[in-house]
C-alpha cells in the first residue's frame, strides 16, 4: 500500500509540474490574444498578468515617493562611504606631516558639493511639478 501512494504522489507531482509548463507557454500566447480582442490590458484571466505602466514616461505620486525613499537610502551609503574615506585621510594625516587638507575640510567640501546638487535637482522638480 506504501509503494502505491508513492507512486501517486510522484504522479502528482509530475502533473502539477507539467501544468505549470503548459500554463507558462500559454501565458504570452493569452496577452497576445488579449490584445486582439480589445480586452488588453484589462486581462483578469491571463495567468500571472502584470498590467503595464499606466502613465509611462510620467512619475506619479507614489513613483515620487519611491523615488526620494531610494535617494535617501543611497544617500545614506553615500555618506557612510565618506566617513570611511575622512577615516582613512584621518589616519594618514598623523603619517604626512603638513597635510593642508583635513577630514572636516574634505567633509564639508563634499556636503557643499551634494547640497549644490541637489539644489539643482530640487528646482528642476519643482519645475516639472509647476510649483
Amino acid at each position: 500500500a506504501l509503494q502505491v501512494q508513492n507512486d501517486h504522489s510522484d504522479a502528482a507531482a509530475s502533473d502539477l509540474n507539467r501544468r505549470m509548463q503548459f500554463q507558462n507557454k500559454l501565458a504570452g500566447v493569452c496577452e497576445e490574444m488579449c490584445k486582439e480582442v480589445g480586452a488588453y490590458p484589462k486581462c483578469t484571466q491571463c495567468p500571472k498578468f502584470v498590467e503595464p505602466d499606466s502613465t509611462p514616461g510620467v512619475m506619479t505620486w507614489d513613483e515620487l515617493l519611491e523615488h526620494m525613499d531610494n535617494l535617501v537610502n543611497w544617500g545614506q551609503d553615500q555618506i557612510k562611504g565618506w566617513h570611511k574615506q575622512a577615516s582613512a585621510l584621518q589616519m594618514n594625516q598623523g603619517s604626512h606631516e603638513g597635510t593642508v587638507v583635513t577630514a572636516e575640510v574634505f567633509d564639508v567640501m563634499r556636503r557643499v558639493q551634494v547640497q549644490n546638487k541637489l539644489a539643482g535637482v530640487c528646482e528642476d522638480m519643482c519645475k516639472e511639478v509647476g510649483a
